[in-house]
Protein backbone atom coordinates (compact mmCIF):
# COMPACT_ATOMS: atom_id res chain seq x y z
CA UNK A 1 0.00 0.00 0.00
CA UNK A 2 1.40 3.41 -0.92
CA UNK A 3 1.14 6.58 1.12
CA UNK A 4 -1.60 7.92 -1.14
CA UNK A 5 -3.87 4.92 -0.57
CA UNK A 6 -6.47 4.81 2.16
CA UNK A 7 -5.55 2.85 5.25
CA UNK A 8 -8.98 3.33 6.82
CA UNK A 9 -12.37 3.49 5.09
CA UNK A 10 -15.62 4.16 6.90
CA UNK A 11 -18.49 3.15 4.63
CA UNK A 12 -22.09 4.20 5.37
CA UNK A 13 -21.56 3.75 9.11
CA UNK A 14 -24.71 3.98 11.22
CA UNK A 15 -24.64 3.75 15.02
CA UNK A 16 -28.02 3.19 16.66
CA UNK A 17 -29.17 4.92 19.84
CA UNK A 18 -31.63 3.41 22.34
CA UNK A 19 -35.36 3.96 21.87
CA UNK A 20 -35.50 6.60 24.62
CA UNK A 21 -32.86 8.85 23.01
CA UNK A 22 -33.71 12.16 21.33
CA UNK A 23 -32.88 10.77 17.88
CA UNK A 24 -32.63 7.25 16.40
CA UNK A 25 -28.93 7.34 15.43
CA UNK A 26 -25.75 8.76 16.97
CA UNK A 27 -24.08 8.37 13.56
CA UNK A 28 -26.07 8.06 10.35
CA UNK A 29 -24.68 6.81 7.01
CA UNK A 30 -21.25 8.44 7.46
CA UNK A 31 -18.58 7.64 4.86
CA UNK A 32 -14.99 8.84 5.28
CA UNK A 33 -11.51 7.76 4.25
CA UNK A 34 -8.19 8.26 6.00
CA UNK A 35 -4.95 8.10 4.06
CA UNK A 36 -1.45 7.36 5.29
CA UNK A 37 0.61 10.32 6.43
CA UNK A 38 -2.33 12.73 6.75
CA UNK A 39 -4.37 14.38 9.51
CA UNK A 40 -8.14 14.34 9.12
CA UNK A 41 -9.94 16.62 11.58
CA UNK A 42 -13.55 15.77 12.40
CA UNK A 43 -15.33 18.80 13.85
CA UNK A 44 -18.78 19.44 15.24
CA UNK A 45 -20.56 20.42 18.41
CA UNK A 46 -21.43 18.17 21.36
CA UNK A 47 -23.85 15.50 20.21
CA UNK A 48 -22.71 15.62 16.58
CA UNK A 49 -21.55 11.98 16.75
CA UNK A 50 -17.86 12.59 16.08
CA UNK A 51 -16.58 10.80 19.22
CA UNK A 52 -19.04 7.91 18.80
CA UNK A 53 -17.79 7.43 15.24
CA UNK A 54 -14.16 7.46 16.39
CA UNK A 55 -14.76 5.02 19.24
CA UNK A 56 -16.66 2.68 16.90
CA UNK A 57 -13.43 2.11 14.97
CA UNK A 58 -11.94 0.38 18.01
CA UNK A 59 -15.19 -1.10 19.31
CA UNK A 60 -15.15 1.25 22.32
CA UNK A 61 -18.73 2.54 22.26
CA UNK A 62 -19.70 3.43 25.80
CA UNK A 63 -22.92 1.40 26.12
CA UNK A 64 -24.40 -1.85 24.84
CA UNK A 65 -27.36 0.28 23.73
CA UNK A 66 -25.10 2.36 21.46
CA UNK A 67 -23.72 0.11 18.75
CA UNK A 68 -23.03 0.06 14.98
CA UNK A 69 -26.13 -1.16 13.16
CA UNK A 70 -25.06 -0.76 9.52
CA UNK A 71 -22.03 -0.07 7.36
CA UNK A 72 -18.38 -1.14 7.37
CA UNK A 73 -15.12 0.09 8.89
CA UNK A 74 -12.24 -1.22 6.77
CA UNK A 75 -8.67 -1.23 8.10
CA UNK A 76 -6.35 -2.29 5.26
CA UNK A 77 -9.34 -4.09 3.75
CA UNK A 78 -10.43 -5.86 6.97
CA UNK A 79 -13.91 -5.05 8.31
CA UNK A 80 -13.40 -4.18 11.97
CA UNK A 81 -17.12 -4.44 12.70
CA UNK A 82 -16.92 -8.17 11.87
CA UNK A 83 -13.67 -8.82 13.76
CA UNK A 84 -13.67 -11.19 16.73
CA UNK A 85 -12.88 -9.75 20.20
CA UNK A 86 -9.45 -11.41 20.19
CA UNK A 87 -8.60 -9.74 16.89
CA UNK A 88 -9.72 -6.33 18.16
CA UNK A 89 -7.56 -6.73 21.28
CA UNK A 90 -4.59 -7.48 19.04
CA UNK A 91 -5.23 -4.37 16.92
CA UNK A 92 -5.90 -1.92 19.77
CA UNK A 93 -2.71 -0.11 20.66
CA UNK A 94 -0.50 -2.05 18.27
CA UNK A 95 -2.01 -0.96 14.92
CA UNK A 96 -4.70 1.56 15.91
CA UNK A 97 -4.10 3.66 19.01
CA UNK A 98 -6.17 6.31 20.77
CA UNK A 99 -5.48 9.40 22.86
CA UNK A 100 -8.36 10.34 25.13
CA UNK A 101 -9.58 13.80 26.09
CA UNK A 102 -8.93 13.55 29.83
CA UNK A 103 -5.69 11.73 30.66
CA UNK A 104 -6.35 11.79 34.42
CA UNK A 105 -9.36 9.49 33.98
CA UNK A 106 -7.74 7.43 31.19
CA UNK A 107 -4.63 6.65 33.26
CA UNK A 108 -4.67 4.19 36.19
CA UNK A 109 -4.04 6.24 39.36
CA UNK A 110 -2.41 3.36 41.28
CA UNK A 111 0.21 2.49 38.63
CA UNK A 112 3.24 4.55 37.69
CA UNK A 113 3.27 6.08 34.24
CA UNK A 114 6.18 3.88 33.21
CA UNK A 115 4.37 0.69 34.28
CA UNK A 116 1.28 1.64 32.29
CA UNK A 117 3.23 2.27 29.10
CA UNK A 118 5.28 -0.91 29.60
CA UNK A 119 2.03 -2.85 29.90
CA UNK A 120 1.20 -2.05 26.24
CA UNK A 121 4.54 -3.55 25.18
CA UNK A 122 4.12 -6.62 27.39
CA UNK A 123 0.70 -7.42 25.91
CA UNK A 124 1.80 -7.18 22.28
CA UNK A 125 5.56 -7.89 22.10
CA UNK A 126 7.95 -10.49 23.53
CA UNK A 127 10.38 -8.18 25.36
CA UNK A 128 12.29 -8.43 28.62
CA UNK A 129 11.71 -6.00 31.49
CA UNK A 130 14.93 -4.15 30.68
CA UNK A 131 13.98 -3.87 27.01
CA UNK A 132 10.54 -2.54 27.91
CA UNK A 133 12.01 0.05 30.27
CA UNK A 134 14.53 1.17 27.67
CA UNK A 135 11.83 1.58 24.99
CA UNK A 136 9.59 3.53 27.36
CA UNK A 137 12.40 5.90 28.41
CA UNK A 138 13.24 6.50 24.74
CA UNK A 139 9.60 7.27 23.96
CA UNK A 140 9.22 9.58 26.96
CA UNK A 141 12.23 11.49 25.67
CA UNK A 142 10.80 11.47 22.12
CA UNK A 143 7.62 13.21 23.32
CA UNK A 144 9.82 15.86 24.95
CA UNK A 145 9.09 15.07 28.59
CA UNK A 146 11.72 16.47 30.97
CA UNK A 147 13.63 13.91 33.05
CA UNK A 148 12.15 10.72 31.52
CA UNK A 149 13.40 8.58 34.42
CA UNK A 150 11.46 10.69 36.93
CA UNK A 151 8.30 10.63 34.80
CA UNK A 152 8.67 6.85 34.39
CA UNK A 153 8.46 6.38 38.16
CA UNK A 154 5.81 9.04 38.81
CA UNK A 155 2.11 8.47 39.36
CA UNK A 156 -0.40 10.41 37.18
CA UNK A 157 -1.30 12.88 39.95
CA UNK A 158 2.38 13.78 40.41
CA UNK A 159 2.78 15.40 36.98
CA UNK A 160 1.06 18.33 35.27
CA UNK A 161 -1.87 18.08 32.85
CA UNK A 162 0.37 18.71 29.86
CA UNK A 163 2.83 16.05 31.02
CA UNK A 164 -0.01 13.54 31.50
CA UNK A 165 -1.19 14.21 27.96
CA UNK A 166 2.36 13.70 26.65
CA UNK A 167 2.51 10.42 28.57
CA UNK A 168 -0.75 9.37 26.88
CA UNK A 169 0.78 10.21 23.51
CA UNK A 170 3.86 8.14 24.41
CA UNK A 171 1.61 5.20 25.33
CA UNK A 172 -0.29 5.52 22.05
CA UNK A 173 2.88 5.67 19.94
CA UNK A 174 5.05 3.11 21.76
CA UNK A 175 4.08 0.29 19.35
CA UNK A 176 4.30 2.52 16.24
CA UNK A 177 0.66 2.18 15.13
CA UNK A 178 -0.55 2.87 11.61
CA UNK A 179 -3.47 5.00 12.84
CA UNK A 180 -3.69 7.42 15.75
CA UNK A 181 -7.14 8.54 16.93
CA UNK A 182 -6.97 11.72 19.03
CA UNK A 183 -10.28 12.57 20.75
CA UNK A 184 -10.17 16.22 21.91
CA UNK A 185 -6.64 15.74 23.31
CA UNK A 186 -5.97 19.45 23.90
CA UNK A 187 -9.36 20.74 25.10
CA UNK A 188 -8.43 20.86 28.79
CA UNK A 189 -4.94 22.28 28.27
CA UNK A 190 -3.58 25.81 28.59
CA UNK A 191 -2.77 27.65 25.40
CA UNK A 192 1.02 27.20 25.56
CA UNK A 193 0.75 23.50 26.53
CA UNK A 194 -1.88 23.05 23.81
CA UNK A 195 0.49 24.50 21.22
CA UNK A 196 3.28 22.17 22.37
CA UNK A 197 1.06 19.07 22.22
CA UNK A 198 -0.27 19.98 18.75
CA UNK A 199 3.27 20.52 17.46
CA UNK A 200 4.30 17.19 19.01
CA UNK A 201 1.44 15.27 17.37
CA UNK A 202 2.20 16.86 14.00
CA UNK A 203 5.93 16.15 14.34
CA UNK A 204 5.45 12.51 15.40
CA UNK A 205 2.89 11.99 12.63
CA UNK A 206 5.34 13.19 9.98
CA UNK A 207 8.28 11.20 11.33
CA UNK A 208 6.30 7.96 11.59
CA UNK A 209 4.09 8.59 8.52
CA UNK A 210 0.97 7.83 10.53
CA UNK A 211 -2.63 8.49 9.66
CA UNK A 212 -4.25 10.70 12.33
CA UNK A 213 -7.98 11.05 12.97
CA UNK A 214 -8.28 14.17 15.14
CA UNK A 215 -11.61 14.89 16.88
CA UNK A 216 -12.18 18.48 18.00
CA UNK A 217 -14.65 21.37 18.18
CA UNK A 218 -11.89 24.02 18.14
CA UNK A 219 -11.39 25.59 14.72
CA UNK A 220 -8.13 27.17 15.88
CA UNK A 221 -6.75 23.65 16.40
CA UNK A 222 -8.15 22.60 13.02
CA UNK A 223 -6.45 25.51 11.26
CA UNK A 224 -3.18 24.59 12.94
CA UNK A 225 -2.87 20.92 11.96
CA UNK A 226 -5.56 19.65 9.55
CA UNK A 227 -4.90 18.35 6.04
CA UNK A 228 -8.59 17.60 5.51
CA UNK A 229 -11.73 18.52 7.48
CA UNK A 230 -14.99 16.62 7.98
CA UNK A 231 -17.89 18.50 9.60
CA UNK A 232 -20.59 16.54 11.45
CA UNK A 233 -24.02 17.70 12.62
CA UNK A 234 -26.62 15.54 14.40
CA UNK A 235 -24.77 12.37 13.40
CA UNK A 236 -24.49 13.23 9.70
CA UNK A 237 -21.53 14.29 7.61
CA UNK A 238 -22.51 17.70 6.20
CA UNK A 239 -19.22 18.89 4.68
CA UNK A 240 -15.87 17.37 3.78
CA UNK A 241 -12.83 18.66 1.95
CA UNK A 242 -9.28 20.04 2.07
CA UNK A 243 -8.64 22.16 5.17
CA UNK A 244 -8.03 25.39 3.29
CA UNK A 245 -11.22 25.07 1.24
CA UNK A 246 -13.45 24.35 4.23
CA UNK A 247 -11.92 27.11 6.36
CA UNK A 248 -11.93 29.79 3.67
CA UNK A 249 -14.96 28.83 1.55
CA UNK A 250 -17.34 26.73 3.66
CA UNK A 251 -20.25 25.47 1.58
CA UNK A 252 -22.73 24.16 4.15
CA UNK A 253 -24.76 26.64 6.25
CA UNK A 254 -23.85 24.74 9.45
CA UNK A 255 -20.12 25.05 8.74
CA UNK A 256 -20.59 28.72 7.93
CA UNK A 257 -22.44 29.23 11.23
CA UNK A 258 -19.73 27.42 13.21
CA UNK A 259 -16.98 29.52 11.67
CA UNK A 260 -18.97 32.72 12.17
CA UNK A 261 -19.28 31.88 15.88
CA UNK A 262 -15.49 31.57 16.41
CA UNK A 263 -14.38 34.71 18.30
CA UNK A 264 -11.82 36.86 16.50
CA UNK A 265 -8.36 37.13 18.00
CA UNK A 266 -8.31 40.78 16.96
CA UNK A 267 -9.87 42.90 19.75
CA UNK A 268 -13.41 44.20 19.42
CA UNK A 269 -13.80 47.97 18.87
CA UNK A 270 -13.01 49.87 22.07
CA UNK A 271 -16.00 50.88 24.20
CA UNK A 272 -16.21 54.28 25.86
CA UNK A 273 -18.42 56.07 28.34
CA UNK A 274 -17.34 54.39 31.56
CA UNK A 275 -14.00 56.20 31.96
CA UNK A 276 -15.42 58.89 34.26
CA UNK A 277 -17.93 56.62 36.01
CA UNK A 278 -17.68 55.85 39.75
CA UNK A 279 -15.34 53.04 40.79
CA UNK A 280 -17.39 49.88 41.38
CA UNK A 281 -14.53 47.67 42.63
CA UNK A 282 -11.06 48.57 43.86
CA UNK A 283 -8.59 45.89 44.94
CA UNK A 284 -5.12 46.70 46.23
CA UNK A 285 -2.32 44.68 47.83
CA UNK A 286 -4.31 41.42 47.61
CA UNK A 287 -2.30 38.45 48.82
CA UNK A 288 -3.05 34.74 49.22
CA UNK A 289 -0.60 31.91 49.84
CA UNK A 290 -1.13 28.18 50.26
CA UNK A 291 1.20 26.00 52.30
CA UNK A 292 1.64 22.32 51.54
CA UNK A 293 0.40 19.81 54.13
CA UNK A 294 1.52 16.27 54.77
CA UNK A 295 0.30 13.26 56.71
CA UNK A 296 2.91 13.45 59.45
CA UNK A 297 3.53 17.22 59.48
CA UNK A 298 1.08 20.03 59.88
CA UNK A 299 2.71 21.99 57.09
CA UNK A 300 5.65 21.71 54.75
CA UNK A 301 8.04 24.43 53.71
CA UNK A 302 6.47 24.49 50.24
CA UNK A 303 4.51 27.73 49.76
CA UNK A 304 2.49 28.65 46.66
CA UNK A 305 1.76 32.36 46.27
CA UNK A 306 -1.57 32.34 44.42
CA UNK A 307 -1.89 36.13 44.68
CA UNK A 308 0.95 38.59 45.25
CA UNK A 309 0.10 42.28 45.67
CA UNK A 310 -2.73 42.12 43.11
CA UNK A 311 -4.34 45.48 42.29
CA UNK A 312 -7.47 45.86 40.12
CA UNK A 313 -9.88 48.74 39.54
CA UNK A 314 -13.21 48.43 37.72
CA UNK A 315 -15.53 51.34 36.97
CA UNK A 316 -19.30 51.07 36.63
CA UNK A 317 -20.13 49.56 33.24
CA UNK A 318 -16.56 48.35 32.60
CA UNK A 319 -15.35 44.79 32.02
CA UNK A 320 -11.84 43.90 33.18
CA UNK A 321 -10.46 40.52 32.18
CA UNK A 322 -7.85 38.40 33.91
CA UNK A 323 -6.08 35.97 31.58
CA UNK A 324 -3.42 33.41 32.30
CA UNK A 325 -2.71 29.71 32.38
CA UNK A 326 -3.81 27.17 34.99
CA UNK A 327 -2.07 27.90 38.27
CA UNK A 328 -1.57 31.58 37.47
CA UNK A 329 -3.85 32.56 40.37
CA UNK A 330 -6.67 34.17 38.40
CA UNK A 331 -9.48 32.08 39.92
CA UNK A 332 -8.01 32.46 43.41
CA UNK A 333 -8.08 36.25 42.97
CA UNK A 334 -11.74 36.07 41.90
CA UNK A 335 -12.69 33.95 44.90
CA UNK A 336 -10.77 36.20 47.29
CA UNK A 337 -12.60 39.25 45.94
CA UNK A 338 -15.96 37.48 46.44
CA UNK A 339 -14.80 36.36 49.93
CA UNK A 340 -15.35 32.72 48.99
CA UNK A 341 -11.68 32.34 49.93
CA UNK A 342 -10.24 34.49 52.70
CA UNK A 343 -7.29 36.59 51.51
CA UNK A 344 -4.17 36.87 53.68
CA UNK A 345 -3.90 40.63 53.15
CA UNK A 346 -5.11 43.48 50.99
CA UNK A 347 -8.04 45.83 50.55
CA UNK A 348 -11.25 45.03 48.66
CA UNK A 349 -13.64 47.97 48.27
CA UNK A 350 -17.04 47.64 46.59
CA UNK A 351 -18.23 51.19 46.13
CA UNK A 352 -17.98 52.72 49.59
CA UNK A 353 -17.96 49.39 51.46
CA UNK A 354 -14.71 47.85 52.74
CA UNK A 355 -15.73 44.38 51.58
CA UNK A 356 -12.52 42.72 52.67
CA UNK A 357 -12.96 43.59 56.36
CA UNK A 358 -16.64 42.82 56.80
CA UNK A 359 -17.52 40.53 59.70
CA UNK A 360 -19.37 37.32 58.83
CA UNK A 361 -22.72 38.83 59.75
CA UNK A 362 -22.10 41.99 57.75
CA UNK A 363 -20.68 39.92 54.88
CA UNK A 364 -23.91 37.92 54.67
CA UNK A 365 -25.90 41.15 54.38
CA UNK A 366 -23.56 42.54 51.71
CA UNK A 367 -23.06 39.36 49.66
CA UNK A 368 -25.51 40.63 47.08
CA UNK A 369 -23.07 43.39 46.05
CA UNK A 370 -20.71 40.83 44.42
CA UNK A 371 -22.16 37.81 42.63
CA UNK A 372 -20.39 35.07 40.70
CA UNK A 373 -21.07 32.97 37.61
CA UNK A 374 -19.10 29.72 37.78
CA UNK A 375 -17.42 27.65 35.08
CA UNK A 376 -19.58 24.56 35.53
CA UNK A 377 -23.26 25.55 35.71
CA UNK A 378 -24.36 21.98 36.37
CA UNK A 379 -22.10 21.66 39.41
CA UNK A 380 -23.15 25.05 40.80
CA UNK A 381 -26.94 24.50 40.52
CA UNK A 382 -28.75 22.37 43.12
CA UNK A 383 -30.23 19.47 41.08
CA UNK A 384 -33.10 19.07 43.60
CA UNK A 385 -34.44 22.61 43.18
CA UNK A 386 -36.47 23.98 40.30
CA UNK A 387 -34.92 26.76 38.26
CA UNK A 388 -37.44 29.29 39.53
CA UNK A 389 -36.66 28.52 43.17
CA UNK A 390 -32.91 28.66 42.50
CA UNK A 391 -33.18 32.17 41.07
CA UNK A 392 -35.67 33.34 43.73
CA UNK A 393 -33.57 31.98 46.61
CA UNK A 394 -31.25 35.03 46.83
CA UNK A 395 -33.98 37.69 47.03
CA UNK A 396 -35.84 35.54 49.57
CA UNK A 397 -32.78 35.30 51.82
CA UNK A 398 -32.37 39.07 51.66
CA UNK A 399 -35.93 39.82 52.76
CA UNK A 400 -38.08 39.87 49.63
CA UNK A 401 -41.51 38.27 49.77
CA UNK A 402 -42.14 34.91 48.13
CA UNK A 403 -44.35 36.52 45.49
CA UNK A 404 -41.83 39.29 44.69
CA UNK A 405 -38.99 36.76 44.52
CA UNK A 406 -40.96 34.54 42.17
CA UNK A 407 -41.84 37.48 39.95
CA UNK A 408 -38.18 38.57 39.90
CA UNK A 409 -37.17 35.03 38.82
CA UNK A 410 -39.63 35.10 35.92
CA UNK A 411 -38.38 38.53 34.79
CA UNK A 412 -34.78 37.33 34.85
CA UNK A 413 -35.56 34.17 32.90
CA UNK A 414 -36.97 36.41 30.20
CA UNK A 415 -33.93 38.71 30.42
CA UNK A 416 -31.53 35.81 29.75
CA UNK A 417 -33.64 34.51 26.86
CA UNK A 418 -35.50 31.62 28.51
CA UNK A 419 -39.26 31.03 28.61
CA UNK A 420 -40.90 31.88 31.94
CA UNK A 421 -42.56 28.44 31.82
CA UNK A 422 -39.13 26.86 32.38
CA UNK A 423 -39.19 28.11 36.00
CA UNK A 424 -40.73 24.82 37.16
CA UNK A 425 -38.17 22.63 35.42
CA UNK A 426 -34.96 21.25 36.96
CA UNK A 427 -31.30 21.90 35.92
CA UNK A 428 -30.83 18.48 34.30
CA UNK A 429 -33.64 19.26 31.86
CA UNK A 430 -31.63 22.04 30.19
CA UNK A 431 -28.64 22.11 27.84
CA UNK A 432 -25.23 23.37 28.98
CA UNK A 433 -25.77 26.78 27.41
CA UNK A 434 -29.21 27.10 28.99
CA UNK A 435 -27.82 26.14 32.40
CA UNK A 436 -25.23 28.89 32.06
CA UNK A 437 -28.04 31.36 31.33
CA UNK A 438 -29.77 30.16 34.52
CA UNK A 439 -26.55 30.68 36.49
CA UNK A 440 -26.36 34.21 35.10
CA UNK A 441 -30.01 34.90 36.02
CA UNK A 442 -29.36 33.68 39.56
CA UNK A 443 -26.34 35.98 39.89
CA UNK A 444 -28.33 38.97 38.60
CA UNK A 445 -31.27 38.34 40.93
CA UNK A 446 -29.67 40.46 43.67
CA UNK A 447 -28.78 43.43 41.42
CA UNK A 448 -25.04 43.15 42.15
CA UNK A 449 -22.62 46.05 41.83
CA UNK A 450 -19.99 43.65 40.43
CA UNK A 451 -20.44 40.39 38.51
CA UNK A 452 -17.51 37.95 38.55
CA UNK A 453 -17.59 35.49 35.63
CA UNK A 454 -15.08 32.66 36.18
CA UNK A 455 -14.51 30.85 32.86
CA UNK A 456 -18.26 31.07 32.09
CA UNK A 457 -18.02 29.79 28.48
CA UNK A 458 -14.99 27.47 28.51
CA UNK A 459 -17.12 24.29 28.67
CA UNK A 460 -19.52 25.35 25.90
CA UNK A 461 -19.60 24.64 22.17
CA UNK A 462 -18.57 27.50 19.92
CA UNK A 463 -22.09 28.50 18.83
CA UNK A 464 -23.50 28.30 22.39
CA UNK A 465 -20.43 30.21 23.59
CA UNK A 466 -21.21 32.98 21.10
CA UNK A 467 -24.81 33.17 22.35
CA UNK A 468 -23.76 33.47 26.00
CA UNK A 469 -21.14 36.12 25.17
CA UNK A 470 -23.73 38.15 23.24
CA UNK A 471 -26.08 37.83 26.20
CA UNK A 472 -23.41 39.06 28.64
CA UNK A 473 -22.64 42.04 26.39
CA UNK A 474 -26.34 42.88 26.06
CA UNK A 475 -26.96 42.71 29.82
CA UNK A 476 -23.84 44.77 30.52
CA UNK A 477 -25.15 47.53 28.25
CA UNK A 478 -28.70 47.43 29.57
CA UNK A 479 -27.85 47.27 33.28
CA UNK A 480 -24.56 49.20 33.32
CA UNK A 481 -22.98 46.13 34.89
CA UNK A 482 -19.36 46.03 36.09
CA UNK A 483 -17.67 42.70 35.35
CA UNK A 484 -14.51 40.85 36.30
CA UNK A 485 -14.10 38.25 33.56
CA UNK A 486 -11.74 35.32 34.21
CA UNK A 487 -10.60 33.28 31.19
CA UNK A 488 -7.68 31.45 29.61
CA UNK A 489 -9.20 31.86 26.12
CA UNK A 490 -7.59 34.91 24.53
CA UNK A 491 -10.15 34.97 21.69
CA UNK A 492 -12.97 35.36 24.22
CA UNK A 493 -11.04 38.00 26.19
CA UNK A 494 -10.46 40.00 22.99
CA UNK A 495 -14.21 40.27 22.38
CA UNK A 496 -15.49 40.79 25.93
CA UNK A 497 -12.97 42.81 27.93
CA UNK A 498 -12.32 46.54 27.98
CA UNK A 499 -9.04 46.06 29.82
CA UNK A 500 -6.82 43.03 30.33
CA UNK A 501 -4.67 41.90 33.26
CA UNK A 502 -2.21 39.10 32.47
CA UNK A 503 -1.35 36.89 35.45
CA UNK A 504 1.57 34.57 36.00
CA UNK A 505 2.58 32.86 39.26
CA UNK A 506 0.16 34.97 41.26
CA UNK A 507 1.30 38.33 39.89
CA UNK A 508 -0.19 40.72 37.36
CA UNK A 509 2.70 41.12 34.95
CA UNK A 510 0.92 43.29 32.38
CA UNK A 511 -2.19 45.45 32.42
CA UNK A 512 -3.79 47.80 29.91
CA UNK A 513 -6.63 48.47 27.49
CA UNK A 514 -7.42 45.34 25.51
CA UNK A 515 -6.41 46.69 22.10
CA UNK A 516 -3.06 47.92 23.49
CA UNK A 517 -2.21 44.61 25.17
CA UNK A 518 -3.25 42.53 22.16
CA UNK A 519 -1.66 44.72 19.50
CA UNK A 520 1.61 45.42 21.32
CA UNK A 521 2.18 43.11 24.32
CA UNK A 522 5.22 44.31 26.25
CA UNK A 523 6.02 41.43 28.61
CA UNK A 524 7.81 38.38 27.13
CA UNK A 525 5.33 36.02 28.81
CA UNK A 526 2.37 37.85 27.26
CA UNK A 527 4.07 37.69 23.88
CA UNK A 528 4.62 33.93 24.31
CA UNK A 529 1.00 33.45 25.39
CA UNK A 530 -0.38 35.24 22.33
CA UNK A 531 2.01 33.52 19.93
CA UNK A 532 0.85 30.10 21.20
CA UNK A 533 -2.85 30.57 20.31
CA UNK A 534 -3.74 27.70 17.91
CA UNK A 535 -4.65 28.95 14.46
CA UNK A 536 -3.38 32.45 15.24
CA UNK A 537 -2.34 33.25 11.68
CA UNK A 538 -5.62 31.92 10.29
CA UNK A 539 -7.59 34.04 12.78
CA UNK A 540 -5.72 37.24 11.93
CA UNK A 541 -5.94 36.55 8.19
CA UNK A 542 -9.68 35.92 8.50
CA UNK A 543 -10.15 39.17 10.42
CA UNK A 544 -8.10 41.14 7.87
CA UNK A 545 -10.11 39.66 4.99
CA UNK A 546 -13.43 40.63 6.61
CA UNK A 547 -12.20 44.12 7.58
CA UNK A 548 -10.32 45.42 4.49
Amino acid sequence: MTEQENILSIEALTVALPAWADRPHAVESVSLTLGRNEILCVVGESGSGKSVMARSILGLTTSRHVRPSAGRILYSGEDLLQAMPERMRALRGSRIAMIFQEPMTALNPVLTIGKQIEEAIAVHLPASRDERRRKVLEMLAAVQLPDPARIHGAYPHQVSGGQRQRAMIAMALILEPDILIADEPTTALDVTTQAQVLALIRDMQRKRRMAVLFITHDFGVVAEIADRIAVMQHGKLVEHGPARSVLELPAHPYTQALLAAVPDLAPAPARHGFEGAPVALKVSGLQKAYRGKGIFRAASSHVVHAAKDVAIEIRRGETVGIVGESGSGKSTVARCIARLVEPDAGEIRVGDVDFGRLSHGALRRNRKRIQMVFQDPYGSLDPRQSVGSLIAEGPLIHGATAEASRQRALELLSLVGLDARSADRFPHEFSGGQRQRIGLARALALDPDVLIADEPVSALDVSVQAQVLRLLADIRERLGLSMLFITHDLRVAAQVCDSIAVMRHGEIIEFGRTEAVFNAPSHPYTQTLFAAVPGREWSLHRFAASNP
